[in-house]
């Protein structure tokens, strides 16, 4: 099974999207690769190499697990997903070349804007947990 591991970034009452080149709309993720210490690693990176931000503070608290399939080159693959929540205080975005565009929304507005029933499932857990600590 493959592995990846995202986040869902808030900056205030914003959350980022990323618009992947197929259309879709996400949130920051990627694979887990063998130099990651672990999965905050994995977002770290992924974060830091798809948007350039760094400066991020986890919620200890918070995870998730979504799995799914899909096809590449014909194949059928399972995929897991671990979803972390997290803030920063930056808005700059530096888009890699793996994305087309990013938007910071309101919590309803990027609902609304996700293209996956799991990871609005997953946005709705955070934004819930966001709720409960202020």
């Amino acid at each position: 099974m493959e592995t990846s591991c995202g986040v869902v970034l808030v900056n205030i009452d914003s959350v980022l999207l990323l618009q992947y080149p197929q259309g879709h709309w996400d949130l920051p993720k990627g694979h887990v690769e063998d130099t990651d210490a672990d999965y905050i690693a994995t977002v770290r990176r992924e974060l830091a190499e798809e948007t350039g931000i760094t400066d991020i503070v986890f919620d200890k608290d918070f995870v998730e697990r979504t799995d799914y399939t899909y096809r590449h080159k014909g194949r059928v693959r399972q995929k897991q997903v671990f979803w972390f929540l997290a803030e920063t205080n930056s808005l700059d975005v530096s888009l890699s070349r793996e994305h087309r565009g990013h938007l910071w929304l309101d919590w309803e507005q990027a609902i609304a804007q996700l293209t996956h029933d799991e990871t609005r499932a997953v946005v709705q857990l955070a934004w819930q947990k966001t709720k409960e600590s202020n």
